[in-house]
């Protein structure tokens, strides 16, 4: 007999993930670290694959939520215009195959980082407007 402490949730349109914030800090620390590498390195193969398919997942979370707050723009404005490029521009690069490369792991990172930088615009623009004192 299997037992299992797991449970398996629906959620296909996503509300739940919606609700959960993504752990930021981690992420941003491991892009400025594989930004930063230089030359040869010593990590394997391996590890390499290792830190794209992090970069690969934690992209596709930033990217889930740049599109949520993108969708509650007007569908005329710039923010959310450049928004959809940004993402289409996701989509093409996480579809690409992951490759155990320095040059492929910060491909990864430089995207993470671009979504991020779309999320804090998108969200200063869904901030309500400070009126001057």
């Amino acid at each position: 007999m299997h037992t299992s402490t797991h449970t398996v949730l629906y959620d296909p349109d996503g509300l739940i993930e919606a609700e959960l914030p993504l752990d930021r800090e981690p992420y941003e620390s491991l892009v400025k670290a594989v930004l930063a590498w230089t030359g040869e390195d010593t990590l394997t193969t391996r590890d390499l694959e290792q830190i794209a398919l992090q970069l690969t997942g934690h992209a596709r979370a930033v990217a889930s939520d740049v599109r949520r707050r993108a969708d509650q723009l007007p569908k005329s404005s710039g923010p959310r215009a450049l928004a959809d490029v940004v993402l289409r521009e996701a989509e093409g690069r996480l579809s690409a195959t992951i490759e155990g490369t320095v040059r492929c792991v910060q491909n990864r990172a430089r995207l993470v980082r671009a979504l991020y930088e779309r999320l804090d615009r998108l969200a200063a623009a869904l901030a309500p407007e400070r009126v001057a004192p």
